[in-house]
């Protein structure tokens, strides 16, 4: 029969609490990120989706009594003629300003890559958009494309082209910010991709150009599949991030004229902050729709990336 020391009941609370410090110096750690998820994103998210729900004027959101409306702020919002031009502008500014700006900063990755005498000096350089506040940016476009004073109607002028209302003609609101968020955001697309350029093996290629590939093959068959994992991640990256693009449209246009430039982010602002009669409630669910967005996009993004680990 095998003893029992006497002394092992008083070992075993020795035992356990090593374990039980472990545990609460886990949720020490992991409080902090607890606490900034919850004031910052989980709370906010709530209180916008209740100033979607209630009926909102300046006088009961500062008291807080605002009646209960259910759907009346998004029926008004769907029913709202710029529901579907704010749409369409919304779709075509961020699937124009991402394909640009991936295509550019892929280039550029794979020029830079060739790790030349200036590459580095280069690459520092074509960051400068991507540091400047985007208020300086937007202004600076803002100056570069006015009818009047611009540098881009002098350069047109100069070569015996027209001059182009760039920010006051509905036919070109929305190409001008569009371009100025392309020159925005190709620096972000140049540097994740050069990054993941770095991770392709050289001896790949090597062996690519002993089998006499050419230079596209080698990019087509080599360089775009190994860099897809990266490609697909700047890609919702950048989704993501101009979806809600609103201080350079805003700076520019202010969603104008007559609309032409008018986003989901710029409607929102508007609709809540832009009115001397605040429209809290459908300006909320302007804003709750531009998530909803946001999220499919993300969820989709995710079933693909299962799809190619099966």
């Amino acid at each position: 029969m095998t003893r029992v020391p006497a002394d092992a009941g008083a070992r075993l609370p020795e035992k356990v609490k090593p374990r039980k410090q472990r545990n609460v110096a886990g949720w020490a750690f992991l409080a902090p990120v607890v606490i900034y998820l919850i004031a910052f994103y989980a709370y906010p998210l709530y209180r916008n989706l209740d100033l979607s729900l209630r009926d909102y004027t300046v006088r009961s959101f500062v008291r807080g009594d605002a009646p209960f409306s259910g759907l009346d702020n998004y029926r008004e919002v769907f029913a709202d003629a710029t529901f579907w031009p704010a749409l369409l502008h919304t779709l075509a500014f961020t699937f124009a300003s991402i394909a640009v700006q991936f295509a550019v900063g892929l280039a550029l990755a794979v020029f830079f890559a060739q790790n030349f005498r200036l590459s580095a000096t280069l690459r520092a350089l074509f960051l400068v958009p991507w540091l400047l506040p985007l208020i300086v940016s937007a202004s600076t476009w803002s100056w570069m494309l006015n009818s009047d004073s611009g540098i881009v109607n002098f350069l047109i002028t100069s070569v015996g082209g027209d001059p182009v209302n760039w920010l006051t003609s509905p036919d070109w609101a929305l190409t001008s910010v569009i371009i100025a968020n392309i020159w925005i955001g190709i620096p972000f697309n140049l540097v994740v991709l050069y990054s993941g350029l770095q991770a392709i093996p050289a001896e790949v290629y090597e062996a690519a150009a002993l089998d006499g590939a050419t230079s596209w093959q080698r990019f087509w068959r080599i360089t775009f599949p190994l860099l897809r994992p990266v490609s697909a991640i700047t890609l919702l990256l950048g989704l993501v991030y101009t979806l809600k693009v609103f201080d350079i449209i805003w700076i520019m246009t202010k969603g104008g004229p007559a609309d032409a430039s008018m986003t989901f982010a710029t409607w929102s602002y508007r609709l809540s902050f832009g009115n001397l009669l605040p429209e809290f409630g459908p300006g909320a669910a302007v804003g709750n729709l531009l998530i909803i967005m946001a999220l499919i996009f993300g969820l989709l993004y995710i079933r693909i990336q299962r799809r190619q680990a099966q």
